[in-house]
């Protein structure tokens, strides 16, 4: 074999074994469009998860409103959480304990207060983006494996969108005259597809590659305990801050909604989305929610007793770095907008997925043709006979 068919040779097999890599970057921008929307989608599966209107005037109950009505239905448990979804057609989540030990997150009623069913634990949408996010590798200690082979396809990804503008010359024509070729044969069809999405996924490549690249950091960082965080930790509440009350009788708190309207004076404009209860009685009531920024919550510790706000967390609070690294979860999953945003992700997700399955077939198919030509011209010189050199006597016979 010449110098030059081992170059092609190993060129070939450098470009076979490219396969898998593109290959398992498909599975996780699949993967990654299903996680967008699994709410949604266990949401039509679903029942209990909806929250059903009783009747066309019926109004949300506030969140003591609520409290009050499972406490009705059940008088022995206690309310651990609350959290109210983005869409209004969701049902509110409550966490709940059981004196028996039992801790369940049920479906609420919004507009009842009635719990319309458990929570399972590992749902569609909990699977959807565990395989998207570390491919249900466990996180037996710190951030799983898994965590880092998924984030560190960010990278290509940026590179492949760097290099695809490079290549692509004045690529900025394909948004005034866009280009879809269907009669000239698969290879000029998905070549056009490949381009086209490319040229209008370019946001949403750079989106998707960045934050994917922060995940590889924020694992790194969270395994070597470096924090970035300027989140207070909060003192438990003085044991004479506590209000006496009888043997096995709660001390009284202030209601649950004056609570939420301290904390949204405190914080102009705030949603509260969710709201955790004190565990114990030294314990503060903690609630948030998106302000006018909707990627990054804002959160109030409260003291349940008196009202008084023991710490704050607002966007102010945050330093610069801290301001774009906490952006990065909500811009990666599309979760910040309600639907509508999610439906965008989703779209884009998927056409994100059928680029990469395009560039797939065109360089399988330009790889496998190469391969083919290859091995026909390999054959072809094995089936040549070997020239036989001239004697020295036939050549100085010739000579005469």
């Amino acid at each position: 074999m010449s110098k030059k068919s081992r170059s092609k040779l190993w060129f070939l097999v450098h470009s076979w074994l490219a396969l898998p890599i593109w290959f398992f970057v498909l599975i996780v921008c699949v993967t990654g469009t299903l996680a967008v929307v699994s709410q949604e989608i266990v949401w039509l599966a679903d029942p209990d998860i909806r929250a059903s209107k009783p009747s066309d005037d019926a109004e949300l109950l506030s969140y003591d409103q609520v409290i009050a009505a499972i406490k009705r239905a059940e008088p022995e448990v206690i309310v651990a959480t609350l959290s109210r979804p983005d869409e209004s057609h969701f049902a509110l989540s409550a966490r709940l304990s059981y004196p028996d030990g039992r801790s369940l997150e049920v479906y609420v009623n919004p507009y009842t207060g009635v719990i319309q069913g458990i929570s399972p634990s590992f749902n569609f949408q909990a699977f959807t983006r565990a395989l998207h996010g570390w491919w249900l590798v466990p996180f037996t200690n710190g951030y799983s494996w898994g965590w880092y082979l998924v984030s560190l396809l960010g990278l290509p990804l940026l590179a492949s969108l760097v290099t695809g503008l490079v290549v692509y010359k004045r690529f900025w024509k394909g948004f005034f005259k866009p280009t879809l070729r269907f009669n000239h044969g698969a290879r000029i069809f998905w070549g056009d597809f490949h381009r086209l999405s490319g040229i209008w996924s370019i946001w949403f490549i750079a989106v998707i590659s960045i934050t994917g690249t922060w995940f590889l950091i924020e694992a790194a960082l969270s395994d070597n305990q470096i924090s970035i965080s300027s989140e207070p930790i909060v003192p438990a509440i003085a044991r004479d801050k506590v209000p006496m009350s009888a043997p096995g009788v709660p001390a009284p708190m202030i209601p649950l909604d004056d609570a939420i309207s301290i904390a949204t004076q405190r914080i102009p404009g705030l949603e509260a989305s969710f709201v955790s209860l004190p565990s114990n009685a030294y314990s503060h009531l903690r609630i948030g929610g998106r302000g006018w920024y909707p990627l990054m919550f804002q959160t109030a510790e409260i003291n349940p007793y008196n009202g008084e706000i023991a710490a704050s967390h607002l966007l102010s609070d945050r330093s610069a770095l801290e301001f774009v690294t906490e952006s990065m979860r909500p811009l990666h999953t599309g979760d910040f907008g309600g639907i509508w945003i999610k439906l965008i992700w989703a779209f884009f997700g998927l056409v994100l997925s059928m680029m990469v399955l395009s560039g797939l077939l065109i360089w399988t198919k330009r790889t496998a043709l190469a391969t083919l030509n290859a091995l026909k011209r390999e054959a072809k010189a094995s089936r040549q006979p070997a020239k036989i050199p001239a004697s020295p006597a036939e050549t100085t016979e010739g000579n005469r």
